[in-house]
């Protein structure tokens, strides 16, 4: 139990140290500067009979082999005997099981699948070179994170000839490695091979350069592709099955339940169907996983009631397990009673290779498709990915086009849903019916503005926003959750539908596409190519550390994620004529583009949770114009005969303000010897268009078309307010309604004391307010004129439709045959 405790006591430091490294903006540093942080905040050495203990305590962890002992190094001098890879392995699996929430890693288990993040990678990272005298390289630990792989790689590099089994690595030492003298022998990297069991010590790291260039990843690593080669065979040993009944199933197995579009796609089952959903919950138990699926759905928004829990089976499990990690009782049980298999689980991460991520997305939907396939026949439903066509220049990404070639895939997360994908398809061989539904870039709802911190296009729109510069690209294949999951769950209940592959990707955005919608927001952006776009979100990431864009950080400084990012934004529009029909036939929402309204409960969400930047009133102004007005105010019920004007200006900090709002921003002065014999300066100001949608006031025969608000001070600081409105009536001097202001004038705090009109002379309306408009300057022509006609057509459609109310009202009454008079009639 003391060994236990030690272990989470030093896990807590740990953790502690990675939260600091985070919130201090580690997520915006290179490489090495997080190392020199590591290393900062981590405990001083141990010295004398502290550190002969802690010398012990590592070499115990190191199995008794013949031939040489191994040693740990001194921290200061980092020099290892290593007598073979199963003895460095073990070394390592202790050093790594430090970072982990248990506590310990066994050497053929995957550091991120024991619930090591990208922060502890880099502080494993740092230790083995402090202990070990390893340097490995953080891109090695994220392509294939057992202690094993990392055991072979780091000896194969250090030592060629101390790779034994070493799989189809590099023979040839990294630059920049000297070799440790000994006794026994001495080597230098110019000269002879060391001595058998001796681990080189790597030379001090070089400065990094200012900006990352990556490295030209351009073809997949050959133990990688041996891999998929492998994993494909493991397709040709599932069962043989029949046809399932061509029903809407009843009992559904679902994975991925408590991830964004799973959670989203829980619901829409329990809506759309009258199935019983099993829910695969990674946990230790029944009562934490139930546990666990409902924060998942308060998370997202959704409901978490007592009859969705009536409806839903929680079975604690592990998709990455054999059996799914189910006891072979209930899994017998579920081969007979299931219907349907619905596989939307897998691990999403762009930094980690494909020997790191294939237990979860490759031998996981393998394990899936052997349930489906086993007793009852079933469908399985599979959630693949475009990214199945993420090769840098491929042409077509149809649903019956050919996929990319496996070997030009470089990110491992593509890998492997491409693998996964192949897999099922020689499944269908088998007698499986097996359907590939894909997502692109899966957005925020477009009524609740949930979204998933962690999906890459919601990163992407992220910085777009924040930085107000965007990539070259050519288009974004990315479609709201909300559609996304109920066209998923369409299939699903649908038998015709099984069997076939489905683009899930909406319409398509381009450049234009988005340049536009943040123009609308209000966030004019500039675009830039993807090289200068990338060195510039990383310096201001760096300047301006953002922790929940702490992973587009280390996307944008990863070669192989690079990759990724590159197909993504230069790839074609994906086309999806199959999913377009299914979706006419069951009636259901069509696609529509991911446009600025649909991203707008999203942006908000996002700007909530610091993630983006909402325009401010604050701001520069997008469009802004001049109104003045004349006319005469007095004491209130006495004659209006004081003279009073405003020279106000108007002004839009973006589109948006209209969308959410219907509000503009006001500045200005007030002249008015009733008030103060100087002008009164206007602190803060607003106007609302059609306030409360024009509901009419007077029994209906007046309806507001303007509100104005604003706070004035006098030279002397005195303040005071002023309320004024423009109404429609049914009468004909409708030009004049629209420049008339009714205004009412007092001291702050106390009520009104001066009432009256003023107006807009005719002659300046036009003048002002049409020809007069100013749009900001950093826009091109197109998008002045662009601004400027979307302002007049949404301000004149509002005062189109405020006019039109009180005539439509006034026609109503006069064809009302009810022999009782109504309130308006005896008013008037």
């Amino acid at each position: 139990m003391r060994e236990v405790n030690e272990n989470a006591s030093a896990y807590a430091g740990q953790r502690a140290t990675a939260e600091a490294i985070e919130r201090g903006g580690g997520g915006g540093l290179s490489v090495d500067a997080l190392l020199a942080k590591v290393r900062t905040a981590a405990a001083p050495a141990p010295t004398g009979s502290d550190a002969g203990g802690a010398a012990a305590a590592v070499s115990d962890v190191v199995p008794d082999v013949e031939g040489p002992t191994a040693v740990v190094p001194d921290v200061k001098r980092p020099t290892a005997v290593v007598p073979d890879v199963e003895a460095l392995a073990a070394a390592i699996a202790a050093v790594a099981g430090r970072h982990l929430p248990e506590g310990h890693l066994s050497p053929d288990a995957d550091f991120f699948d024991a619930g090591g993040t990208s922060v502890g990678a880099v502080e494993l990272v740092a230790a083995l070179e402090d202990e070990l005298g390893m340097e490995i390289d953080l891109d090695d630990v994220f392509a294939d994170a057992r202690p094993t792989s990392l055991a072979h790689r780091g000896l194969s590099t250090a030592h060629p000839t101390a790779a034994l089994s070493a799989p189809a690595v590099s023979q040839t030492p990294t630059p920049g490695t000297t070799w440790a003298p000994d006794t026994t022998g001495t080597a230098t990297s110019e000269g002879t091979v060391p001595a058998p069991g001796i681990l080189p010590v790597p030379a001090p790291r070089t400065a990094p350069a200012a900006a990352v260039t990556p490295a030209p990843y351009s073809t997949a690593r050959p133990e990688d592709l041996d891999q998929i080669l492998a994993d494909l065979a493991l397709a040709d040993r599932l069962p043989w099955t029949g046809d399932p009944e061509p029903l809407p199933p009843r009992r559904i197995l679902l994975t991925g339940a408590t991830g964004f579009l799973g959670s989203h796609m829980l619901l829409d089952l329990l809506r759309h169907s009258d199935a019983h959903v099993y829910c695969l919950v990674r946990a230790a138990d029944e009562e934490a996983a139930l546990g666990r699926l409902g924060e998942a759905l308060k998370k997202y928004e959704l409901p978490w009631s007592s009859e969705v829990r009536r409806r839903v089976t929680v079975l604690p499990g592990d998709i990455r397990r054999p059996h799914l990690g189910l006891s072979d009782e209930l899994w017998t049980t579920l081969t007979h009673e299931l219907d349907s298999v619905v596989g939307v689980a897998a691990a999403v991460d762009f930094l980690r290779g494909y020997q790191s991520l294939r237990q979860s997305n490759v031998i996981g939907s393998l394990t899936l498709a052997e349930l489906a396939a086993t007793g009852r026949p079933k469908p399985l439903h599979h959630i693949s990915s475009i990214a199945v066509f993420n090769e840098v220049g491929i042409t077509a990404m149809g649903e019956d086009d050919p996929l990319a070639h496996v070997d030009r895939l470089v990110a491992g997360y593509d890998q492997t849903k491409w693998a996964a994908e192949v897999a099922l398809r020689r499944a269908r061989d088998h007698g499986l019916i097996v359907t590939a539904l894909r997502p692109g870039g899966i957005g925020g709802h477009t009524r609740t503005g949930a979204y998933n911190p962690q999906d890459l296009s919601s990163g992407l729109l992220s910085a777009f926003g924040r930085f107000r510069t965007v990539p070259a690209f050519h288009h974004l294949n990315a479609a709201p959750v909300d559609w996304v999951s109920r066209v998923a769950v369409g299939v699903v209940c649908e038998p015709d539908a099984w069997g076939y592959d489905y683009n899930l990707t909406g319409v398509p955005n381009t450049l234009d596409d988005v340049v536009r919608d943040m123009a609308l927001g209000g966030m004019h952006v500039r675009v830039q190519d993807w090289d200068e776009w990338r060195t510039h979100a990383l310096a201001r990431l760096e300047a301006e550390p953002v922790p929940e864009l702490a992973f587009l950080t280390r996307v944008l400084r990863s070669p192989t994620a690079l990759k990724l990012c590159e197909a993504t934004l230069k790839g074609p529009a994906a086309t999806a004529e199959r999913t377009a029909a299914l979706v006419e036939a069951l009636g259901l929402r069509p696609a529509a583009r991911y446009d600025a309204q649909a991203q707008l409960r999203t942006f908000e969400r996002l700007a909530q949770d610091g993630l983006a930047r909402l325009p401010h009133k604050d701001d520069q102004p997008y469009l802004w114009f001049s109104e003045t007005t004349e006319g005469g105010v007095g004491p209130v019920g006495a004659p209006a005969d004081t003279p009073c004007s405003m020279a106000l200006t108007l002004s839009l900090a973006s589109m948006y303000q209209l969308v959410k709002e219907r509000r503009v921003d006001v500045t200005g002065e007030l002249t008015c010897a009733a008030v103060h014999p100087e002008p009164l300066v206007v602190e803060h100001g607003d106007v609302w268009i059609r306030p409360e949608e024009g509901i009419p006031q007077r029994h209906g025969m007046r309806h507001r078309l303007l509100s104005y608000r604003l706070a004035l001070r006098d030279a002397e600081g005195g303040r005071w307010w002023l309320e004024g409105h423009k109404y429609a009536r049914a009468r004909r001097d409708v030009w004049r309604q629209t420049r008339a202001l009714t205004v009412e004038i007092g001291r702050e705090g106390a009520p009104a004391t001066l009432a009256g009109e003023l107006v807009v002379p005719a002659d300046t309306y036009l003048r002002d307010q049409v020809d007069g408009i100013k749009v900001d300057p950093r826009l091109t022509s197109q998008e002045k004129r662009a601004a400027k006609l979307t302002w007049l057509a949404w301000f004149g459609l509002e005062m189109g439709r405020g006019l039109l109310g009180p005539f439509a009202r006034a026609a109503a009454d006069l064809l009302d045959l009810r022999r009782t008079t109504t309130p308006s009639e005896h008013h008037r």
